[in-house]
C-alpha cells in the first residue's frame, strides 16, 4: 500500500513533507527510539519533537543510528514558553541543537504565544539568516497573534502548527492561513485520545467503504486538506498504518461528511487563555 509520502512548499521555497511522526509525551529513551526508528524504517522522512518533551537527545540518537543522512531527514523542534527574549532564545536554540546532537535544525517553533514571543522571534530570525535554522515557524498562534508578529518581522513563518482534528477544524484559521502563504500543520490530527473522534459513526463508515482504519480516513481527511500532519505513536503497526494513506483517497461527499462534524471542541490548552499562558512561563522545558 506504500505510495511515497508527499513534500508540500513552503513559501521560502524549501519543502516539508506532508507526514511526520509526533513524540509529545513519549518520556523515555526506549519507546523514543523506537517510535524514531519505525517511523524511519516506514518510510517517514520528518520528526517533530520539542525541548518541553524531553526526549530531543533520543530523537537524535534514533536518526543517527538509522544510518540515513541528517541531511534527509526534516526534523522540527519547538522554544519553550519559559524562554523569551532575545538572547535567551538564542541560547535555548543551542541547547535544543547540543541535545540533538546536529549543527543545524530543519524547523524551530514557538511553541506557544506566551508573552514575550516578539524578542523570541527576532533572534530565531537572525538564527534562520545565519543558516542555523533552515526554516522558522510559530505553534498555537491564533489570527491576531499571527498579525501582530508579522507587523515587525522580516521573516514571515512558514507554518503554524495548531490543534486540528475533525472535532475542532480550525476553518477560520486554516482559510487565513492560506490568504498568507503559511501552512496549517496539525498536532493532536487524531484528537489526542482524548475525545471519541476515533469511534465516530460516520467516520467508520467512511473507513469500512475504503477498508481502511477510522484513523487513515482522519489523516487522510487532513491531507486533502493540504495540512502537514504529524501524529504521534509508539505502536509499530500502528505508525506503519498512519504511513499508508497516501494509497486512497476520500471524494468531495465524504470530505463534506466529515467537515460536518466540527464541533469547536479543543483537546488542549487556548493560545487566549492568557492565565495559563503566564503560568505556563513557570514550567521549565528542560525536564
Amino acid at each position: 500500500m506504500h505510495n511515497e509520502i508527499p513534500a508540500l512548499p513552503l513559501a521560502n521555497g524549501n519543502q516539508i513533507p506532508q507526514l511526520g511522526l509526533g513524540v509529545f509525551q513519549v518520556d523515555n529513551a526506549e519507546d523514543t527510539k523506537n517510535a524514531v526508528k519505525w517511523a524511519l524504517a516506514a518510510g517517514y522522512r520528518h520528526i517533530d519533537t520539542a525541548a518541553y518533551y524531553g526526549n530531543e537527545q533520543w530523537v537524535g540518537e534514533a536518526i543517527r543510528e538509522s544510518g540515513l543522512k541528517r541531511e534527509d531527514i526534516f526534523v522540527t523542534s519547538k522554544l519553550w514558553n519559559s524562554e523569551r527574549g532575545y538572547d535567551q532564545t538564542k541560547a535555548a536554540f543551542q541547547t535544543t541543537l547540543d541535545k540533538l546532537g546536529f549543527d543545524y535544525l530543519d524547523m524551530f517553533l514557538i511553541h506557544w504565544p506566551a508573552p514575550g514571543y516578539e524578542e523570541s522571534w527576532r533572534a530565531m530570525e537572525d538564527l534562520y539568516k545565519a543558516g542555523k535554522i533552515r526554516n522558522i515557524g510559530v505553534s498555537n498562534f491564533q489570527q491576531h497573534q499571527l498579525e501582530h508578529l508579522m507587523e515587525k518581522a522580516t521573516v514571515k513563518p512558514v507554518v503554524d502548527q495548531v490543534e486540528t482534528h475533525p472535532y475542532f477544524q480550525q476553518k477560520d484559521l486554516h482559510a487565513y492561513l492560506e490568504t498568507q502563504g503559511i501552512l496549517h500543520e496539525a498536532w493532536s490530527p487524531l484528537g489526542g485520545g482524548n475525545n471519541d473522534v476515533l469511534h465516530d459513526a460516520v467516520i467508520n463508515e467512511i473507513a469500512a467503504a475504503h477498508d481502511v482504519s477510522a484513523a487513515q480516513v482522519i489523516l487522510r481527511w487532513h491531507v486533502q486538506r493540504e495540512e502537514v500532519v504529524i501524529p504521534k505513536s509508539t505502536h509499530e503497526a500502528r505508525i506503519a498504518a498512519n504511513r499508508d494513506i497516501f494509497a486512497f483517497g476520500l471524494d468531495e461527499d465524504e470530505m463534506h461528511q466529515i467537515s460536518d462534524l466540527d464541533a469547536g471542541k479543543r483537546v488542549g490548552p487556548n493560545p487566549d487563555d492568557e492565565a495559563w499562558l503566564k503560568q505556563s512561563q513557570t514550567y521549565s522545558s528542560r525536564k
